[in-house]
């Protein structure tokens, strides 16, 4: 048994979708092939998002799926106090400040551009001269982190050697929200070091914030896990899978009769398994799993696809 753990995440902010499903199934078939424990973790601290139910039940499609996952969830939202410590050690140390300008406020004085589609680069030149901004407990503020302006170098399990600067792409980006909650970046970093966590295997679409979270890392004095960061399923127009594209649940498919080895022999097709769409179990996807033969390029949903899953209704 080796000492190395990883993790399964699932944001209860809508179901559980084909995408969100490969990226799963591979990162359990890597930590059971090699034998690191994996655990399971809710990621449900973006509250106006959160869907009620939505948790159970992508814990109950990932067991239907036939993955398994070792221990007892953890569920963020039980205890918001290892982030508030989190928070307060980088604050202390003036390395995060509470900023209460709003989006319009950043976009207006920085004229910067967006990054993808939600971000906008916060840059120092908006950090606060007054000293009462690096402490903790100010309200109706978001605390945003002082990004250093050097270059961020992510040694990636899949994706090799990637460079980053989060000086250029975000500045000071925001970890901890005005509505009193941590946000993303601080959060899975504090998670992760305390779980134990030694791989995080994810969506390359995830990339960007390795480079971020290496900086909190660095901030809180902790060693950051390995990376491994997979392709994304897209759309036929080249985004990331989404309502535009139709409904790619895993729920609607099983409701619509489709069985767990159909929907697995899919995400076996586009993990490089077989040549064709077949059915597969996650046993047998699990023991044909190769890492070298995974795709480097972002998988297509197409017609074909939804019409494969379609066609195989169980009796």
């Amino acid at each position: 048994m080796t000492n190395r753990i990883s993790r399964l995440a699932p944001s209860p902010t809508g179901a559980l979708h084909l995408g969100n499903a490969r990226t799963f199934l591979i990162n359990w078939a890597l930590a059971r092939q090699r034998d690191w424990r994996l655990l399971m973790r809710i990621e449900d601290l973006d509250t106006p998002r959160i869907k009620a139910g939505a948790a159970d039940q992508t814990l109950d499609i990932l067991c239907w799926l036939g993955l398994d996952y070792d221990g007892t969830p953890l569920r963020q939202s039980s205890d918001l106090a290892p982030y508030r410590a989190a928070l307060e050690a980088v604050v202390e140390r003036r390395l995060a400040f509470a900023c209460r300008l709003t989006r319009r406020d950043v976009e207006r004085a920085a004229s910067a551009p967006h990054l993808g589609e939600h971000e906008l680069r916060c840059p120092p030149e908006l950090r606060p001269a007054d000293p009462g901004a690096f402490r903790v407990g100010r309200a109706d503020a978001n605390y945003r982190f002082v990004t250093p302006d050097e270059t961020i170098e992510i040694a990636d399990g899949f994706a090799g050697i990637r460079r980053f600067s989060p000086f250029d792409e975000v500045g000071d980006f925001v970890i901890w929200t005005r509505r009193d909650e941590p946000a993303y970046q601080l959060a899975v970093v504090v998670d992760d070091a305390r779980q134990g966590v030694t791989d995080v295997v994810r969506g390359d679409d995830l990339l960007p914030s390795a480079a971020r979270q290496s900086l909190l890392y660095r901030a809180l004095g902790l060693v950051p896990p390995a990376w491994w960061h997979v392709p994304l399923i897209l759309g036929p127009d080249g985004r990331r899978l989404a309502k535009r594209h139709g409904d790619t649940r895993i729920d609607h498919y099983r409701t619509a009769g489709a069985g767990p080895e159909r929907i697995v022999g899919l995400l076996a097709f586009w993990s490089g398994i077989t040549p064709g769409r077949e059915e597969m179990s996650a046993d047998d996807f699990l023991r044909r799993f190769e890492l070298d033969r995974l795709g480097r390029e972002a998988v297509i949903f197409t017609q074909e696809d939804d019409r494969w899953l379609r066609s195989g209704r169980q009796r």
